[in-house]
């Protein structure tokens, strides 16, 4: 449907003499999608590895499975419903230690203040953010573009004193951190940080972090700040993965167990699993990586165009030389040919994960997938998200997506589900 190139446009004749960078041709990262069927032919336990929360979870009842390589908790005793709908109403408490965390900083030998900027300057090369207009002490999300236009894996970005802090997948961590060394110039560093990372989500989540840590109750949505929890030292940003207010918490691994546990000792904050991240996060309409989004998905068909900054885009003041510039600033400029639009089935039945859409119950040629689906605890309904050709896209519309056999009718419809809980103020 797309093409492999796109042809010269007034972007790419305009585009700054900084072009986007070579970079060793790289291993397609491994999906990152749930799994909550343990495959038959799973590696040995053994294998797996383990978040410092490991003996957390197995105190806690929890059934675990593989994961991006780590044995991680799918429920705990109460189950998904419940931990999705407390997650909702208080605070859900997650362990997402599997994540990768990789620290990015300027040269040694540069002058006082200005090895930020070059970090920031050389980062600007290969994800399409404003990583140079990040203030000191908040964050964004951004996207990791390959040379097709494609999405290698998405991130957050957090400026942090001397240093900018890089929070991506955990499938894709070993080779983003190999993308970032292999591209980025001589002289900016690059370190994977053996941390644990929780996220505590929920409408209750600021007054139980604010028990151990008074300070961050002060933070705004996509704020970020060190501080110090039980005496470790934390950084702390008000973001997370939910559509709910929150905080994810990074700390060194040997005292991640003992802040769990001083977070879940208040009554409104319930330890929640894979399960319930993953309905909450769909609920909230976004994207998984390796699912909704990959490395032929470009951000404006993906409906992520708002992580594109006026300044990266033509007539901004760095416009473009980031990888796939030619295809993703066209794609601005003209529209994309398909969009992600979330999916409404009509009835009771979950549509999954690679159902087939039609544009009519009889239509004999497919239209589109579904990338994301399930039931909706929130909603008391199953939700769906997707991708239709732009024409087809427009909520309200009916299409039809074909389950065991039989074509049912789905409700195009706008994202999110659930409106968000994020503070702004």
């Amino acid at each position: 449907m797309r093409p492999d190139t796109v042809p010269e446009t007034a972007v790419e004749r305009d585009a700054p003499a900084h072009a986007a960078p070579k970079c060793p041709a790289s291993e397609t990262p491994v999906p990152r999608t749930l799994a909550p069927e343990v495959p038959a032919d799973k590696p040995p336990a053994d294998a797996l590895a383990e978040t410092p929360l490991h003996a957390l979870h197995l105190r806690r009842g929890a059934r675990m499975v593989p994961f991006a390589g780590y044995a991680m908790p799918l429920h705990y005793a109460g189950g998904l419903l419940k931990e999705h709908l407390h997650t909702r109403a208080a605070a859900g408490l997650f362990d997402v230690s599997h994540m990768g965390q990789i620290e990015i900083s300027g040269p040694i030998e540069s002058s006082a203040g200005s090895g930020p900027e070059e970090a920031a300057a050389a980062l600007e090369r290969l994800i399409p953010a404003d990583i140079l207009g990040l203030a000191e002490g908040r964050q964004r999300y951004g996207l990791l573009t390959d040379e097709a236009g494609g999405i290698r894996d998405d991130l957050m970005v957090a400026r942090l004193p001397g240093r900018l802090l890089l929070v991506v997948n955990a499938a894709n961590k070993a080779a983003d951190a190999a993308h970032l060394r292999g591209c980025l110039p001589d002289g900016i560093r690059v370190a994977e940080l053996p941390r644990a990372l929780l996220a505590l989500q929920g409408p209750g989540a600021e007054a139980a972090l604010a028990r151990l840590a008074p300070d961050t109750a002060s933070l705004r949505f996509m704020d970020v700040r060190e501080t110090a929890i039980h005496g470790a030292a934390a950084v702390v940003s008000r973001s997370g993965y939910t559509g709910e207010d929150g905080f994810e918490i990074s700390l060194p691994p040997e005292a991640a167990e003992a802040v769990a546990e001083a977070l879940l000792s208040d009554p409104g904050v319930m330890p929640v699993g894979l399960g319930a991240r993953d309905s909450l996060r769909l609920e909230a309409g976004l994207c998984l990586h390796g699912a909704d989004i990959d490395r032929d998905t470009d951000p404006v068909e993906a409906g992520l165009a708002w992580a594109i900054p006026a300044a990266r885009r033509a007539g901004g003041a760095r416009p473009g030389g980031f990888p796939g510039a030619a295809r993703i600033l066209g794609a601005l400029a003209r529209g994309p040919e398909r969009r992600r639009v979330g999916l409404l089935p009509q009835g009771r039945a979950p549509v999954r994960a690679g159902a087939v859409l039609y544009a009519g119950e009889g239509a004999g040629e497919p239209v589109g997938r579904v990338t994301s689906g399930g039931f909706g605890p929130s909603l008391q309904a199953p939700v769906a998200m997707g991708y239709l050709p732009a024409a087809l896209a427009e909520p309200g519309r009916t299409v039809f997506a074909e389950v065991r056999g039989q074509r049912l009718p789905v409700a195009v419809a706008r994202l999110p589900f659930v409106p968000p809980g994020f503070k702004r103020g």
